[in-house]
């Protein structure tokens, strides 16, 4: 490949032109990427990105946003917010004592894994000014492994001293013990027109405008041939041409000019003009007049002067309706603009059906992180603490004390604190102020085995009512491709609604825009505000979006006077001439590092405009980037990355590779592999095929063989095997965990599962197959177990649960206790029911407890409330055991006495049972062939060969015609080869079909 460039074919006059269609070399190891990837970016990184996000930016924007307490009852007292700070997590231990602490003892203690945000502020106390550092307002659930957590940038050593496994991905809370995953939401994008046909078959346009004040969603609705805009503040249909003159934009002619003078543009509007004038509306007061007849009644009363209806419909014309379009002193240019560019997408969605916009297009779609929701639940929840402060102000500042008022001594942390500690924990997000209820945000991490949790990670739900037959949102969509795992959705009624991302997927974050615009201004984008009437015509403009840049543009610049409009974050910021200019130059900046490399610039062509995006929530991933028909990455490169030389940033630095979103895939031309590229078109590589699977079909071997629902069964049933959940297993108190007693790392392989680390923490056993029918007890996918192989230990797990009680003090000074066993007067032992107790009165570790034994044998007084009579010495005791319940003995592995977050004891006693297979336990393979054992059999009784190797298994061969699984023939026979060989196979989904020496000669 390097050979081809060294001649500079494209410049020697004398070259040969067949060399050009010359299949390109392929880079070996050219998945070595993969990992480097991972390390900065994916799986799990796109939640722990959005928290740092939070914690150390956005949380600075909420503060400053809302920096200023003042009060109606004194006009020269404030407080002011001069800085906020999340610390490092720690536990209170006793008053004002803490130490930090690790999200393991939160997880064995019941607490939750917190740090303490703390604030500067100036405040006035009588009448002077007092500055106050590190202030506690309220505790942040922290998430693990993000910027301020205790494991972060830790090795694997310091990592096992904290007792936490250097493979867990972290993404994740702790909240009162429990593991809580945010998952990851799908939402239609903000600040964007989208036009998309109404119930009655015409066309509407829809913005949702959202911004930190205001949520509000805008319509513009046909009835009757006119237009006319819908907002819920308005109690009727507004017609259009009356917005235009509220706007200052009065007579026809200039509302006609922004709109379009293409003649059946002007003849679709014309009806709209004419009803305005047959409302007797010609100017802007008229218009504004009313507007506010038809503005509904606020509910609540809101404190200050009555506004005039007049003065009320400006305020609703310039912060409601499209409320992320800003008006600047009444000044609704840009407004007024972008209401025209709605109109005029209706009218051409009227004429030609091709302009409507897909909803479930994966461009117009948006994914919310843990990030984006806590940081709506703290805005809000530091909103009411703000407006607390301000209500104690009011009311105490005009009693007369002997004490100064002192603004500190009222502020509470408990109350930002549970609020954010409730919606973790019940999962449940309500915001009353954007009437947003969100029910099931937030769940309990799955730990039946390492693939679930990861599984889990990577979950994205759509916010959709599964009840509904449609098929439109759960299909697969070619704007998934390499964003979203095809094969890993579950069946049944969240079928396609439920979405796993890719291997390679990474969400963005937001980026700061000023520098952007000032960037597209540099390059000759003519300002909005700036353009006179017969400039703006057309729009076919520039677009920024609220965080999106739409530069409208005009391909073949047919008229001279038509310029293209350019938009940014859903605003419109200008036109330009040379669009494809803008593009290129964007693009050049963005590879050679001058703007944020997750900043996505592309030109929609219908629309006649180009959009830049910088906001959070979109998908995208990385592709090799190729010139003239040669890929900019080369064998050295590859080779530097495996020495450690380089790693992944350095090839996006070095403009080598680039992130692309779903708009602009569509903007390029990808290969698959080198053979396909073509030296005219392409302008990417794909870095590797298998990385278009999720997490749980990479484990799958050769998937490209089998039958597609075989796949995505074998997705569901991947995150039930049994196996080891993380290295520090043996230390964890869960409430139900299952355990391989011989867990194997599978002998063939896939790329994805040295990624993930899943031969570290594997799940299963390699077995002896024997594929034939054998008695009559394998119908139905039945399988038939070898004895001896379970005897020696094939297939045994241990089942561990956990037992818990609290002791704790009561109001009237009683508390409960734990007494030792009761001794039998005749035989002077324990009775049967404390056998197991120790002195203490607990269960001593290695008994063995039977079904109504006591494990804790604690009491608690019969009185707990009202004060006990001081004649009575001891207060009356009732017992209330701890009782083992369950038909099959249990041993107690550990037990552990602590405290939690309520200074009460905490006592925790691990329970285990050993389980081997029987008949009736399920059973699969890797390829969604799923079984349950019909028989076992005596190895005497079982087939040999002529090795006398006796199988641990027989599997039907009716299993395979019906179900095409031959990915699962090819695993059965690379695994026995390797096992001749002594090596292991890769089985990974791609191109592969060169198989080892010893393979072939099967």
């Amino acid at each position: 490949m390097g050979e081809c460039f060294k001649e500079n074919i494209f410049n020697s006059w004398d070259s040969d032109p067949k060399k050009l269609t010359e299949p390109v070399k392929s880079i070996e190891e050219k998945w070595k990427l993969v990992p480097a990837f991972l390390k900065v970016k994916g799986l799990v990184k796109q939640h722990i990105d959005s928290f740092n996000y939070f914690i150390n930016v956005e949380i600075k924007k909420i503060v400053k946003a809302n920096e200023k307490v003042s009060s109606d009852a004194d006009p020269l007292f404030y407080v002011k917010y001069l800085n906020v700070n999340v610390g490092m997590p720690d536990v209170e231990e006793a008053f004002n004592v803490s130490k930090s602490t690790t999200p393991h003892e939160c997880r064995l203690r019941d607490l939750t894994y917190s740090a303490p945000i703390t604030v500067d502020i100036e405040y006035t106390r009588g009448n002077q000014r007092v500055v106050r550092n590190n202030l506690l307002i309220g505790r942040m659930p922290i998430m693990l492994r993000s910027s301020n957590c205790v494991l972060a940038g830790k090795s694997q050593f310091e990592l096992a001293k904290m007792n936490e496994c250097p493979h867990d991905p972290g993404g994740y809370f702790v909240v009162k013990g429990q593991e809580k995953v945010i998952l990851i939401q799908e939402q239609l994008s903000r600040n964007r027109i989208i036009v998309e046909e109404d119930r009655k078959g015409g066309v509407q346009c829809q913005v949702t405008s959202s911004t930190h004040e205001k949520k509000s969603r805008t319509n513009l609705i046909v009835k009757n041939g006119k237009y006319y805009l819908k907002h819920n503040t308005l109690q009727d249909d507004i017609p259009v041409a009356i917005i235009f003159k509220a706007m200052g934009v009065v007579s026809d002619q200039e509302i006609v000019q922004m709109i379009g003078t293409e003649e059946n543009i002007m003849q679709r509007f014309a009806p709209s003009l004419e009803e305005c004038h047959q409302a007797n509306i010609f100017t802007q007061n008229q218009a504004l007049r009313y507007l506010g007849a038809k503005t509904k009644q606020k509910r609540f009363f809101v404190p200050g002067a009555k506004k005039s209806p007049v003065d009320e419909a400006r305020d609703l014309l310039a912060t409601t309706v499209l409320a992320h379009v800003p008006v600047e002193n009444f000044n609704f240019k840009i407004k007024a603009t972008y209401t025209a560019l709605m109109v005029r997408r209706v009218i051409q969605a009227q004429g030609d059906t091709k302009v409507i916009d897909d909803r479930d297009y994966y461009g117009n779609k948006r994914l919310e992180l843990a990030g984006s929701l806590l940081a709506l639940m703290f805005e809000d929840l530091f909103k009411r603490f703000n407006w607390e402060l301000k209500m104690i102000a009011d009311k105490n500042i005009p009693k007369i004390k002997a004490a100064q008022f002192d603004i500190v001594k009222h502020m509470r942390q408990d109350q930002i604190t549970n609020g954010l500690v409730h919606a973790i924990s019940s999962g449940n997000w309500t915001i009353k102020r954007f009437k947003m209820e969100r029910y099931g945000v937030t769940q309990v991490l799955s730990r039946l085995s390492y693939i679930s949790a990861l599984g889990m990670m990577t979950r994205v739900n759509s916010q959709f009512e599964k009840t509904r037959k449609v098929s439109g949102p759960r299909s697969l969509q070619p704007s998934q491709w390499g964003m979203l795992c095809p094969s890993d959705t579950p069946e049944g009624e969240a079928c396609g609604l439920v979405k796993n991302l890719a291997l390679m997927t990474h969400i963005t974050t937001e980026v700061e825009e000023a520098p952007i615009i000032r960037l597209a201004f540099n390059i000759g984008v003519e300002d909005v505000n700036l353009l006179g009437e017969k400039k703006s015509t057309v729009p076919k403009c520039i677009w920024f979006s609220s965080m999106c840049l739409n530069v409208m543009s005009s391909y073949v610049l047919e008229d001279e006077n038509k310029a293209n409009f350019d938009v940014f974050q859903g605003n419109i910021l200008g036109v330009i001439k040379d669009y494809r200019r803008l593009v290129r130059i964007f693009r050049m900046m963005r590879r050679n590092g001058y703007i944020n490399g997750f900043i996505s610039i592309y030109p929609q062509h219908q629309h006649r405009c180009v959009y830049i995006s910088s906001d959070s929530g979109r998908l995208c991933r990385p592709y090799i980037i190729v010139d003239k028909g040669q890929t900019l990455v080369k064998k050295e490169h590859i080779d530097e990355l495996i020495q450690g030389v380089k790693n992944f940033e350095d090839f996006l630095n070095e403009g080598l590779i680039e992130y692309l979103d779903v708009n602009e895939e569509n903007d390029s031309h990808i290969a698959l592999n080198e053979a396909s590229i073509d030296a005219q078109l392409t302008t990417h590589l794909e870095i590797e095929p298998f990385t278009l699977l999720g997490v749980c079909a990479g484990l799958v071997p050769y998937p490209h063989h089998n039958q597609s629902p075989r796949n995505t069964y074998q997705c569901a049933m991947g995150k039930q095997a049994m196996g080891t959940i993380a290295y520090n297993q043996r230390n964890r108190i869960d409430t139900l965990m299952y355990n391989v007693v011989y867990p194997q790392a599978p002998m063939v392989k896939s790329r994805t599962i040295e990624l993930i680390n899943f031969d570290k923490l594997p799940a299963g056993q390699n077995a002896t197959v024997a594929v034939m029918s054998y008695s009559g007890y394998d119908i139905e996918d039945a399988l038939i177990l070898n004895k001896a192989s379970i005897d020696r230990g094939y297939g045994r797990c241990l089942v561990y649960r956990n037992a818990k009680c609290t002791l704790k003090r009561y109001a009237n000074q009683t508390y409960d206790r734990i007494l030792g066993p009761l001794i039998d007067a005749d035989t002077k032992k324990p009775t049967w029911k404390h056998d197991i107790l120790d002195a203490d009165g607990i269960a001593a570790p290695g008994e063995k407890a039977q079904n109504r034994q006591v494990l804790v044998n604690k009491s608690m007084p019969t009185v707990t409330l009202n004060p006990i009579n001081p004649l009575q010495a001891q207060p009356e005791y009732r017992d209330v055991p701890v009782l083992y319940k369950g038909p099959v003995p249990s041993y107690i592995e550990k037990v552990m006495v602590s405290s939690n977050a309520e200074e009460a004891f905490l006592i925790k006693l691990l329970l285990r049972q050993t389980r081997r297979p029987e008949i009736g336990d399920k059973f699969s393979s890797r390829h969604g062939q799923k079984g349950v054992t019909g028989l076992i059999v005596e190895q005497e009784d079982m087939p040999f060969n002529d090795l006398g190797i006796c199988p641990d298994m027989i599997m039907n061969p009716h299993g395979f015609p019906s179900r095409m699984t031959v990915g699962k023939l090819i695993e059965l026979l690379a695994g026995k080869a390797g096992l001749l060989e002594g090596k292991f196979h890769y089985g990974t989904g791609e191109h592969l079909t060169a198989f080892s020496p010893s393979f072939q000669s099967f």
